[in-house]
């Protein structure tokens, strides 16, 4: 036989099979749709809960002392900024790490008389 006419019968063949053998990816298709949208919900739930979670971490956030003094040594009254718990954590891994007070201070977005009094009441610096 010919090369071309099998080449055209398996052709035929494959065809008249993927007419029976279509329903069965369609089921696939629903399915991976189905597991599509439980995932979507899933994430969506999740953002929620990550949501509240962050909610309450914002509730223990606890003033640091002001780094400002005046020139006779006596602290000035002045307005004491919140610093979250998770960056005083930041804060002393990146000084355990060997960063410097001003790096520190970019990478944590406070001034550096900040970063010191928070380094200064964990007792780090002296």
């Amino acid at each position: 036989m010919n090369i071309a006419i099998i080449l055209l019968i398996i052709g035929l063949i494959s065809i008249l099979a993927s007419f029976f053998f279509g329903h069965s990816a369609r089921n696939y298709e629903d399915e991976l749709e189905k597991v599509s949208i439980s995932l979507h919900q899933e994430t969506s739930n999740l953002k929620k809960r990550l949501k509240v979670v962050e909610e309450e971490l914002m509730v223990g956030v606890n003033p640091i002392p002001s780094a400002r003094r005046s020139v006779r040594g006596h602290q000035r009254p002045s307005k004491s900024k919140p610093v979250h718990e998770i960056i005083v954590n930041q804060i002393l891994s990146l000084h355990a790490q060997g960063y410097s007070i001003d790096a520190i201070a970019k990478r944590s977005s406070l001034s550096n008389d900040d970063v010191t009094v928070v380094l200064r009441s964990k007792g780090v610096v002296l």
